[in-house]
């Protein structure tokens, strides 16, 4: 590794082959992956239907360029048109990007209607990305800082507060949007409840202005829904998608509907290898398979196996803040500091991921079983105990 930038503090393992939920290291110990990739391998390891999907991609063409039509790609439009009710797709090639699409719509739109210096509301805690413009949207210090000057532009509430939005909204007359995650991932697995995302949407309407969801994290079926926003009925003018859409295929998506449908024309935004044959063939094979074999619904009971598991198993004990989650995107808080565990779960055999220094992030693929969360559970929760016993 003496070659790679340290952008990264790497756990000491490496991973030879992968097995539906299982990945195997190179002295063949298995490990039981409750991370997916960080909710990028939708499908698990080595998904035949997948494979497939790829190889006889690979074997015909993988890229010709967005100078012509992709038919893979028109398909897969359709399809994340059809299942959301949204208008319009834009393919690229991962979620900052997709947000950075979103951000440069809600500016564009902001400028036809004559405001000269569009603002975006965003949320504390929130996680858009890591380019100049999704790190300033990012409402996290830590991951802004050394990388100043911030792009200007806009502007942070607490999360859920209906209140401080309407208070911008009432001040601030450059407001021309609102972005949010319907389940903040890196933030903790915070949950926007219904009632709040009826009243963005309200708000939004009332004022004219965008609603911005990033699915990133939470879509392509992860909260049992096709996208986090179904759950209440709540359609955005624009959607972000990435990480679980080509189950470890890079790919991404800015989705557009309403008032910010047909806004973008040619020469106005673009990308490269956005929405390749290779990348669109990976994508329809994860929505096809979510639906062949109703994964969502999967979601949703496996989800409920590991929180309800996780409550019994760790029941009164102290330190042991909130278990919370919305199908297969958990989140377990602790009262302190918990990184350690990442690595101690590792040498027990066992992938998860701490964010927002406190809580255990838990993202399984879709094809984890009730059985696959019985195992999670009698692996973790003894890890917990006993940390929390220190």
């Amino acid at each position: 590794m003496s070659h790679l930038m340290n952008t990264y503090a790497r756990l000491p393992v490496a991973f030879t082959h992968g097995e539906g939920v299982w990945l195997f290291d190179e002295t063949g110990k298995r490990y039981l992956d409750a991370l997916s990739g960080i909710a990028v391998s939708t499908l698990g390891h080595n998904h035949p239907r997948l494979v497939r999907a790829i190889s006889e991609q690979a074997a015909s063409v993988l890229h010709t360029s967005n100078l012509y039509r992709i038919p893979r790609q028109e398909e897969l439009g359709d399809r994340i048109a059809a299942l959301s009710g949204m208008d319009e797709v834009f393919f690229c090639n991962s979620g900052c990007e997709a947000n950075e699409a979103a951000i440069k719509l809600a500016r564009f739109y902001g400028h036809k209607k004559n405001v000269d210096h569009p603002e975006i509301i965003v949320m504390e805690n929130a996680f858009h990305g890591r380019t100049l413009a999704t790190l300033s949207a990012t409402g996290n210090r830590k991951t802004q800082a050394g990388f100043e000057p911030l792009v200007t532009g806009f502007v942070r509430v607490p999360y859920k507060d209906i209140a401080a939005i309407r208070a911008v909204g009432e001040h601030n007359h450059n407001v021309v949007a609102i972005m949010l995650e319907m389940v903040q991932g890196e933030g903790g697995i915070n949950i926007a409840d219904d009632a709040f995302q009826r009243e963005l949407r309200a708000i939004c309407d009332e004022r004219g202005w965008l609603l911005i969801c990033d699915e990133v994290q939470c879509g392509i079926g992860r909260t049992g829904h096709w996208f986090g926003f179904q759950q209440s009925g709540v359609k955005p003018d624009i959607m972000t998608l990435a990480k679980g859409l080509g189950s470890g295929v890079p790919i991404g998506a800015c989705v557009t509907a309403g008032r910010a449908a047909g806004l973008f024309g040619p020469g106005n935004h673009g990308s490269t290898f956005g929405g390749n044959p290779l990348a669109c063939a990976a994508g329809l094979a994860t929505l096809d398979e979510i639906e062949d074999k109703a994964l969502r619904d999967n979601a949703v009971r496996v989800g409920a196996a590991i929180c309800n598991g996780m409550r019994e198993a760790l029941a009164g004990v102290a330190g042991v803040v909130d278990i919370r989650g919305r199908g297969l995107m958990i989140g377990i808080e602790l009262d302190r500091p918990c990184g350690d565990l990442v690595r101690q779960a590792l040498d027990a055999g066992l992938l998860i991921n701490v964010t927002a220094e406190r809580v255990i992030r838990l993202l399984p693929a879709l094809v984890f079983t009730e059985q696959d969360a019985g195992a999670l559970v009698s692996a973790l929760a003894p890890l917990v105990r006993k940390f929390l016993a220190q």
